[in-house]
């Protein structure tokens, strides 16, 4: 039975998409931690400037104040502040996140 069902078009649509799905968020994996600057030595909570390839708009704000507080917009960037060190990966996760990197002081 599970042959017949793995002979099936519709079978082998499924596991495609599924093949798809996994790569995709393989690659988001992989792809997070090089979009995120050297940050040195600094302490547990960070100020960050998240570069994005168009103008923020309401919804990237609303999810990066799930990491820390939005202090503003940029051009292309949104500055929070008080993001965990460990959440940076998180927060470099999206496809339309194209950089992280520190806060510049009077930022």
């Amino acid at each position: 039975m599970l042959r017949d069902a793995l002979k099936s078009r519709k079978a082998h649509i499924l596991l495609a998409v599924a093949g798809c799905y996994i790569a995709w968020q393989l690659w988001l994996t992989i792809a997070a931690p090089r979009k995120i600057a050297d940050f040195g030595n600094a302490p547990e909570k960070v100020n960050v400037l998240i570069t994005l390839p168009f103008p923020p708009e309401r919804f990237h704000v609303q999810l990066f104040q799930t990491y820390g507080r939005v202090s503003g917009t940029q051009e292309n960037a949104v500055e929070v502040r008080g993001v965990k060190r460990a959440d940076l990966t998180t927060v470099a996760r999206p496809y339309w996140v194209t950089r992280v990197e520190p806060l510049q002081p009077g930022g």
